[in-house]
């Protein structure tokens, strides 16, 4: 073992155990029962992670132990009788969860368990990883004490995602917890044991049980991984991806024709996903970039000229987020129409990289972003992994190229989110018209004529464009 994890070995050295596990210590010496901190908190203090759950197994009435603390910190407690749990939040935000020490067994058609009560190691045995099944002991005579029967320690030290029994059972006991092997590997960057792995593909079918809610938050936590393409290239190499994220499996692989091959889809998403893993922790702008060539697949085709395209998969793609956020019970709001629009644009500021840069252009692209063109700007540098470093160089210098204009344009203009000066009401009401095509004809023209500089953005200038065009159709003023 490492000296830095031999180092923190001992809960007195922790950051609650001063005050609240020995709190909870004397509690349980009180009452005659023994209790244990088990699982995460336990875990990542010894992988310096910060961490302010703690869950806490007694081997009797955890609720009865919940209830004595609350009384002691004059704090609320929360008690679930169903699940045998009680909840006590300290004043200064720690959450501590009390449970029985449990058994569980599995039906097979089912996740939910039948519970009873058991010994500390009945409750070790049922962790889904030996890396959760830490335990240090509360009780006075032994409190600090490490209780490690299926070699967490050194699973920690190897850094290694292992079942604490036979995998398989683990797996199809509780099939979440497949989703969960390759979440706790991408965040904490271990590897998978070899026997929990082959376990993995052989019982990947199983995950047709569980809630498609569940899946959805360990997806969500790979994404927000430092380097989110190492857990879902570890679903794809089990076979889950195919099961739970069936679009993504899809864009894998690489087709030749003759002398031209198009680069492997999967492997660039997840590339792009890294790339904007580095520069934002925001979930909905990484799903973007998980999402945003989704259609490829759907819209390839080969020209024996000029090779392989994907003509409109951009449009394609953004169709299709709203059905992949409904399937995976993703948010239908804000987020959802947010990656829909990122998808839709996000091969616009690429094209104006590869073209004279126009100030119309740049318009354009600041009035259909609008407050997430930066959002759409990083998503578009991530998403050049050419291989190429002149190519690369060239469109990064050109992306910074359109940044200073979107910069220049929106102080002189204010375009980003602007709407014509001249509303439809102020139409109508000039020239005494009901709602019609023209007034939207009309609205249209003025705003392309701003987007185009033909016009500056102010209502004076869009009134007077208003009258020539109005003037063109006929129309006159009334009153």
């Amino acid at each position: 073992m490492s000296e830095g994890l031999e180092a923190r070995r001992a809960v007195a050295r922790g950051p609650l155990s001063g005050g609240l596990f020995r709190r909870i210590g004397r509690i349980v010496d009180a009452m005659g029962v023994r209790a244990f901190v088990v699982g995460g908190y336990v875990r990542d203090y010894y992988l310096r992670r910060p961490s302010t759950d703690v869950d806490v197994v007694v081997v009797g009435s955890g609720i009865d132990v919940a209830r004595a603390l609350a009384d002691e910190l004059r704090a609320r407690v929360s008690v679930f009788k169903t699940f045998g749990t009680a909840m006590v939040r300290t004043r200064d935000g720690v959450e501590v969860e009390f449970v029985g020490a449990r058994r569980e067994s599995y039906t097979r058609d089912s996740r939910k368990p039948v519970v009873e009560a058991g010994t500390l190691e009945d409750d070790q045995r049922r962790r889904d990883f030996t890396i959760n099944a830490l335990a240090w002991s509360l009780n006075g005579d032994s409190f600090g004490e490490l209780v490690d029967p299926f070699g967490g320690m050194d699973d920690l030290e190897a850094c290694i995602v292992r079942t604490p029994c036979d995998p398989d059972i683990t797996f199809s006991d509780d099939p979440l917890r497949m989703m969960r092997a390759v979440r706790f590997a991408t965040q904490l960057g271990f590897d998978i044991d070899p026997a929990t792995f082959e376990a993995l593909g052989r019982n990947r079918e199983r995950i047709r049980i569980v809630s498609r809610e569940r899946i959805a938050t360990e997806l969500n936590k790979i994404v927000l991984s430092p380097v989110p393409s190492m857990g879902f290239e570890l679903l794809e190499a089990c076979g889950l991806l195919e099961l739970v994220f069936p679009e993504l499996h899809r864009l894998k692989g690489v087709e030749r024709r003759g002398r031209h091959a198009h680069k492997d889809n999967f492997v660039h998403t997840l590339r792009v996903l890294d790339n904007v893993a580095h520069r934002s922790d925001d979930l909905w702008l990484r799903w973007a970039a998980l999402l945003h060539d989704i259609a490829k697949p759907l819209t390839r085709a080969y020209d024996p000229k000029t090779g392989w395209t994907f003509h409109g998969h951009e449009v394609l793609g953004s169709k299709m987020v709203p059905e992949i956020f409904r399937r995976l019970k993703l948010p239908l709001n804000e987020h959802m129409k947010f990656v829909q629009k990122l998808v839709f644009l996000h091969l616009r500021p690429i094209v104006l990289s590869e073209d004279l840069v126009t100030d119309s252009a740049v318009r354009r692209l600041l009035f259909e972003a609008g407050d997430d063109v930066e959002a759409l700007m990083t998503l578009c540098e991530a998403d050049i992994t050419s291989g190429n470093d002149a190519k690369v160089k060239r469109y990064l210098s050109n992306f910074a190229l359109v940044r200073r204009k979107m910069k220049d344009l929106e102080e002189r203009d204010r375009i980003r989110n602007f709407q014509p000066p001249v509303t439809g009401e102020v139409i109508m009401r000039t020239y005494g018209l009901p709602p019609c095509r023209e007034i939207g004809e009309i609205k249209e023209e003025i705003k392309n004529a701003i987007l185009d500089g033909v016009i500056p953005n102010d209502y004076d200038a869009a009134y007077a464009l208003m009258e020539r065009l109005a003037a063109g159709r006929g129309l006159t003023k009334v009153g």
